[in-house]
């Protein structure tokens, strides 16, 4: 990374100064390489000489003036091609200007790298599970989960193009309560398409689709079911049920662009001993405790748990914390990832304390484990929040959203802000094709840029996907102030994937592809791009309008949003 660059470039001007003498010798510290708050101050800043002072005065008890030391960091620094100037700010800042021709350079560079420029390696020979959506299988995601889905599925690009390894999977919670009730409920509403009255459980699922489920059902087995038992026909359109729904939930999530590597069974977690096999392992570790005809998981003896929690019930059933205990020591402990991100929604921040724990009884690093909440999604139409389906009059759906707003603008609002912050999502906003709608902005923005390149082809410039040999130098015709903003926020990229990664959440990505797509449309306000009576500058540009595409391209593909080569 170009920070890491810099970095080394300061260290080894530390380490030069405190050769010759001019520096006293003290411990290298952290050396942090920001962005100041205004252009003017350069590319990038180092404070430094601040934590050095500290250094100093604890190694030998001298007290030195930070500016002193920044001077002698600053007269020791190698400048090269990268840097063009360095200079004293404040009370000992270092504000370092990158060189206009390394700049320049970055054209070439970005064309070169293509779709995998901005990529980071700090992931390699990791391997990491993202597991996000995994709601009830008893139904069509209500439009709340979308922003789990977005999450997560974002979440786990980012950590692919920074090395990782990532496996995403959706935990299908079949073996609890609810999924009991969706069967039968199922079984009511088949029994009912057959003509039979049998009431929906009193706390079944009521909505429409439940009979549309049902319908299915007996038209693919006619009253096969109706002829056994009750508690026999349950049995066998346990799995058929789970089968229908997740076909749903398949197709639901495919229209919001995100897909699964595996479908994690919470029942199979049952079925194959692994809650048993866990909470053995727990127990040989004596993490449990036995009273009042119940096994408890001893939480209490870790921080931020006030109370033991229950595992095995007085009837002798598991709870829904054992499939969990369960569920994670398969994926640590079984299948070896090196990190796990679960995405939860806020409703759920209670349970975090005690994932917390039963990582340090496993005896493994609770870092290790990262619980990422959301908080809720608020859609409004005609200025008012609403909750149900224009068409249908019923509960909103995420794939009743995506209908009628679109993927990519789903996803783009979803993204939008930090995942801690409710989301307010404006649904005649999002179908706007106006500029004051973000995401038609961007998605118009790289098909302007496409269209540029399509009228210089028109106009007889050949255009190479790669700055030719004998091109390079035309890059130094890129001085501009418009050009040279436009790159500095091109080669932002890579900051911005590090800024997700350290946050583990996409959200600054959609405001870096809508400061990028304006800084364009300066350059292009500025800069006549198709020119025939100046060829070389023509093609200079319409390099940079390439390298253009391909950055805000990366960026949308990393949201998961489509970048249209027309509108």
């Amino acid at each position: 990374m170009l920070k890491d660059t810099l970095r080394v470039v300061v260290e080894q001007a530390i380490v030069a100064a405190q050769a010759d003498g001019t520096l006293p010798t003290f411990p290298m510290p952290d050396i942090q390489i920001l962005r100041p708050k205004q252009a003017d101050h350069g590319d990038y800043s180092c404070n430094v000489a601040m934590i050095t002072a500290a250094a100093i005065r604890q190694a030998t008890g001298e007290k030195v003036n930070p500016r002193q030391i920044a001077q002698a960091i600053v007269d020791h620094m190698t400048l090269g091609e990268l840097i063009d100037s360095v200079e004293l700010a404040g009370p000992g800042f270092i504000n370092i200007h990158l060189a206009t021709g390394w700049l320049q350079s970055q054209v070439a560079t970005i064309l070169a790298a293509g779709d995998a420029y901005g990529n980071l390696t700090q992931g390699e020979g990791q391997h990491w599970q993202v597991e996000y959506v995994s709601a009830n299988p008893t139904g069509p995601i209500h439009y709340g989960g979308g922003r789990n889905a977005v999450l997560g599925d974002s979440l786990a690009n980012v950590l692919e193009a920074a090395g990782y390894a990532v496996q995403r999977e959706y935990y299908v919670n079949d073996g609890g309560t609810q999924f009991r009730l969706f069967v039968e409920t199922l079984y009511a509403r088949y029994m009912q398409a057959l003509g039979h009255d049998v009431p929906i459980p009193e706390d079944g699922y009521q909505g429409a689709y439940m009979a549309d489920y049902g319908r299915m059902l007996a038209d693919a087995h006619g009253d096969r079911f109706a002829q056994m038992d009750r508690d026999a026909a349950l049995a066998e359109i346990r799995p058929l049920g789970r089968a229908i729904v997740l076909d749903v939930l398949e197709r639901e999530l495919g229209a919001l662009g995100v897909v699964f590597d595996n479908w994690f069974s919470e029942q199979s977690l049952h079925d194959s001993g692994l809650v048993e096999q866990s909470l053995n392992y727990l127990d040989e570790r004596g993490e449990l405790v036995r009273r009042d005809g119940a096994i408890w998981f001893a939480a209490s003896r870790y921080p931020k748990n006030e109370k033991d929690e229950v595992v095995i019930r007085s009837n002798g059933q598991p709870t829904y914390f054992a499939s969990d205990i369960a569920y994670h020591y398969d994926k640590f402990i079984n299948r070896g990832f090196d990190k796990v991100v679960d995405v939860w929604g806020v409703d759920h921040q209670g349970h975090v304390p005690r994932m917390n724990a039963m990582m340090q009884a496993f005896g493994l690093d609770p870092d290790r484990l990262v619980i990422l909440m959301h908080d809720l999604v608020k859609l409004v139409r005609d200025g008012k929040e609403t909750r149900m389906s224009k068409r249908a009059g019923t509960l909103l759906s995420i794939g009743d959203v995506v209908e009628e707003v679109g993927a990519d603008a789903v996803r783009f609002n979803l993204l939008m802000r930090a995942p801690e912050s409710t989301i307010e999502f404006d649904l005649d906003l999002a179908v706007k094709e106006e500029n004051d709608n973000p995401v038609h902005y961007v998605r118009y923005g790289h098909a302007r840029i496409s269209s540029i390149i399509d009228k210089a082809r028109e106009k007889g410039f050949v255009i190479e996907p790669t700055v030719g040999r004998d091109d390079v130098a035309l890059l130094a015709m890129l001085d501009h102030p418009s050009e040279l903003a436009l790159i500095r926020k091109l080669i932002e990229l890579e900051e911005q994937l590090e800024i997700a990664i350290d946050k583990l959440s996409p959200h600054n990505l959609p405001h870096y592809a809508l400061d990028l797509t304006k800084t364009f449309s300066g350059f292009y306000r500025d800069c006549l791009v198709v020119d025939v009576d100046h060829p070389e500058m023509s093609r200079a540009r319409l390099y940079l309008t390439q390298a253009t595409r391909t950055v805000l391209a990366k960026t949308l593909g990393l949201m998961g949003v489509s970048a249209p080569e027309s509108m």
